[in-house]
């Protein structure tokens, strides 16, 4: 791999077999001339404005931008960060356009996340009238295009929906009222949203849950759902994250209400998908930002680059970050493949939600290796808020909590190994690179799955991060 692709987004997409069209070249040198100082600017003066009321009292709730922050958002979805999935060139293409943005500003790719999410689940489980009435909203290319947001977790947590939600669910008529709060709310003011619900006798588990969209402004104009208040976060603070308030809030059920837990988790894994995506672009990004330095800082008579200790530290970690990118894009590759299937799933489905929790697990925490060794490569430069090394940190701190912690990876990632066998095809691909290895960790995982459910859970995660390290590993072999 040419060594000077680590400083470019696009040359390092290319660099591992991504394709790379002349638009998201553009894209990526608009970040670097000018989208570059807005996102600075964002971080510093921190979260976007909510102004709860207008002059004459009544209730609005607006997340207000400044114009640039409001101007850079926009380049991604004139790009085609949603509008691809259903229009264009496919998941893969948004994926591509999420990665760049990500490489600049982490925080800046979570709309285009979860308005993707949300318009892949109106195509696929909203009635046609729901349907045609919003999803070419989400899909518009100009500067009126609507945005998405995904808004499961409750005040109680997130890893354990099943007890968390609060939020009722009442049937009126071909429309539904939702009664609750959400406590994490990631692009707040959106104008749909996406929400985990009960509907009335469902079970207190994660099967009594079902979807709803539910709009900004409800059918008669009024102000659908309130905003509490925005969160003052330690970074992606170029999404506004809050409190809302459903009373009684219009909704709309998505898909059949028996399949409910199925429809929130395909929200929740391209979610994941997005994060492993933006955790391999952070992770280049501080390889980059390292690299910049090491040459032009001069310590004992040479740039410290060159020093042998760290240059083997340079080498170590980009192999690592490039098979934590191979890893992310398997995932990408794989939801290009089976996002459109419906419960019951198929096999290959099962492998991809093996390979997402893998992903989301794995790349998040190189993502924090590679920005916590460019702070010790800058020393005392990098915990300079002046000179943006140190948001390296805050946002990398981040991306392990989104859509999950670690800890829900690994129990989830376990339970499609125990229950559905996805390692063994995954393993079968995998053999391809390196088949010794491929086996001794098939032995190791059965041996690891025959064990009482106590020790079993206790001691997943370095078997979990082993079986996500060999297959980034693997897939970079392949390439």
């Amino acid at each position: 791999m040419d060594p000077e692709a680590v400083h470019s987004p696009t040359r390092w997409l290319a660099a591992h077999g991504v394709s790379v069209p002349d638009e998201l070249v553009e894209l990526e040198g608009w970040w670097a001339s000018a989208g570059r100082a807005v996102s600075e600017a964002v971080d510093r003066m921190g979260t976007p404005w909510l102004r709860m009321f207008d002059r004459l009292g009544e209730r609005t709730d607006e997340v207000l931008y400044p114009p640039e922050h409001r101007a850079m958002l926009l380049r991604g979805y004139r790009a085609g960060a949603v509008w691809h999935a259903l229009e264009g060139e496919g998941l893969e293409a948004t994926f591509r356009i999420g990665y760049v943005t990500s490489f600049f500003d982490p925080g800046a790719y979570c709309p285009y996340t979860v308005s993707l999410a949300t318009a892949l689940a109106v195509h696929k489980y909203a009635e046609p009238a729901v349907r045609e009435r919003f999803l070419p909203l989400l899909l518009r290319r100009d500067d009126g295009v609507w945005q998405g947001a995904t808004w499961m977790t409750e005040s109680a947590g997130g890893s354990d929906l099943g007890a968390a939600v609060q939020t009722t669910a009442q049937p009126e008529g071909e429309r539904w009222r939702l009664r609750g709060e959400k406590f994490f709310a990631s692009n707040v003011g959106a104008e749909l949203a996406l929400v985990a619900a009960r509907r009335p006798g469902a079970p207190r588990t994660v099967r009594g849950l079902n979807l709803f969209l539910v709009p900004r402004w409800s059918s008669d104009g009024r102000l659908n759902y309130r905003v509490r208040r925005l969160k003052d976060k330690v970074g992606t603070r170029s999404v506004p994250t809050g409190e809302v308030e459903l009373l009684d809030s219009e909704a709309y059920l998505l898909g059949r209400p028996e399949d409910g837990v199925y429809h929130v988790l395909e929200v929740l894994n391209v979610s994941r998908v997005a994060n492993a995506v933006g955790s391999a672009a952070l992770a280049q990004r501080a390889l980059a930002e390292a690299v910049e330095f090491g040459r032009r800082r001069v310590a004992f008579g040479r740039p410290v680059l060159e020093h042998p200790l760290l240059r083997t530290q340079f080498q170590a970690n980009l192999e690592r970050v490039r098979a934590a990118f191979a890893l992310a894009w398997y995932a990408v590759r794989l939801l290009e493949q089976v996002w459109q299937e419906v419960p019951p799933y198929s096999a290959r489905y099962h492998t991809f939600r093996l390979v997402t929790h893998l992903a989301k697990f794995w790349t998040a925490e190189v993502a924090f290796q590679s920005a916590r060794w460019c702070v010790d490569v800058h020393g005392g430069a990098g915990v300079l808020s002046e000179h943006g090394v140190e948001r390296l940190i805050r946002e990398a701190l981040i991306l392990p909590i989104w859509e999950g912690t670690p800890h829900r990876q690994v129990l989830d990632g376990l339970e499609v190994m125990v229950q559905k066998g996805a390692h063994e095809a995954l393993l079968d691909e995998l053999a391809r690179a390196d088949p010794r290895r491929a086996e001794a960790l098939r032995e190791r995982i059965r041996a690891h799955l025959e064990l009482p459910h106590e020790q079993r859970e206790a001691h997943a995660d370095s078997l979990f991060a082993e079986l996500a390290s060999f297959t980034g590993a693997a897939l970079t072999g392949q390439g």
